[in-house]
């Protein structure tokens, strides 16, 4: 047994991981993040605490405790920098302090890393040695898994696949650089899209399920392609040649033995998969890409608990 931790700006999630990858446990603090690093620590500490409570045989039984935080971070170190969204913790020796408390060994990561770890132990990339993982939804996030083992790089840098530039005169992303395919083809970047098609004035059911062009968002582009409508469906299909070109590109540069798509936008994406995957070839030197299994996660909105208890592996 394991015990993974997501740690985000506003929430602590915890979960008790066995040997299968199944969660037999879970539970969610608030995260006091604008405080000092001790209090945010205590969230992290409540956390685990709660699980235990929840399943005392666990106490002796947890072999590790793994992290998920976000970055920038050391992941060989185990210390989180500055992340902007965790302003208690500067520097901070998160792991070190874990098993100072807890008495286990503990590791950290970057949720995709390690979700996508997750994945190629106990979910839908099982039985592949290297796998490109990608989470789609506000933002788009990788993890590189080669030899069953995250690739971090030199300074545990690498991955940040969602900010593979496809279009240098495209829109500038949050990161700085233009035309990442994260502002393309992340949820907010499906909502602009379809404000765009919708506002000369184009009936669509996705007004009527946001009630207005300015509150459309990316779930109610879903929810009307799921009621075949038109612009829906077109907003999609631009999204899915984007996320091609995206992977073919990601193909000729790893030549991954499966990709692995998860988070919200991906359930979204889910009926374009096949599409996707036959015109990979058009868009990637690698004629066989085709070839490249291009699969649903395993785990949905458990996958960061998941993946900090594959760190432990």
């Amino acid at each position: 047994m394991r015990i993974g931790v997501d740690i985000g700006g506003t929430k602590v999630a915890a979960g008790l991981v066995d040997s299968s990858g199944a969660i037999t446990h879970k539970t969610r603090v608030p995260m006091i993040s604008a405080g000092t690093a001790a209090a945010g620590f205590s969230a992290v500490s409540a956390a685990v605490e709660t699980i235990f409570a929840a399943a005392p045989e666990a106490r002796a039984a947890v072999t590790g405790i793994g992290l998920c935080s976000p970055g920038p971070l050391d992941p060989a170190r185990g210390i989180v920098i500055n992340p902007p969204n965790l302003p208690c913790w500067r520097g901070f020796p998160l792991t070190a302090e874990v098993e100072r408390v807890f008495g286990v060994p503990a590791r950290v990561d970057n949720d995709a890393n390690a979700a996508g770890l997750a994945e190629v132990l106990w979910g839908a990339g099982q039985g592949y040695a290297n796998v490109f993982y990608a989470t789609l939804g506000t933002g788009i996030g990788a993890g590189i898994i080669f030899d069953r083992k995250i690739y971090h790089g030199r300074t545990g840098s690498a991955a940040e696949g969602g900010h593979v530039t496809i279009d240098y005169r495209g829109p500038r992303c949050g990161c700085g650089k233009f035309g990442c395919i994260e502002a393309l083809a992340s949820g907010p970047a499906i909502a602009r899209l379809a404000r765009a098609k919708l506002a000369g004035g184009t009936r669509s059911q996705i007004l009527e399920l946001a009630g207005g062009l300015d509150e459309v968002r990316a779930e109610h582009v879903g929810a009307a392609f799921r009621e075949d409508d038109a612009v829906a469906t077109a907003v999609l299909e631009e999204i899915a040649l984007l996320l091609t070109v995206w992977l073919g590109n990601i193909v000729d540069l790893l030549e991954p033995d499966c990709i692995v798509v998860g988070g919200g936008v991906a359930e979204m994406m889910g009926p374009f998969f096949e599409k996707i995957s036959c015109n990979l070839p058009r868009w990637a030197i690698n004629q066989r890409a085709a070839e490249i299994p291009l699969v649903m996660a395993r785990y949905g909105a458990d996958a960061g608990i998941a993946g900090a208890a594959a760190l432990c592996e």
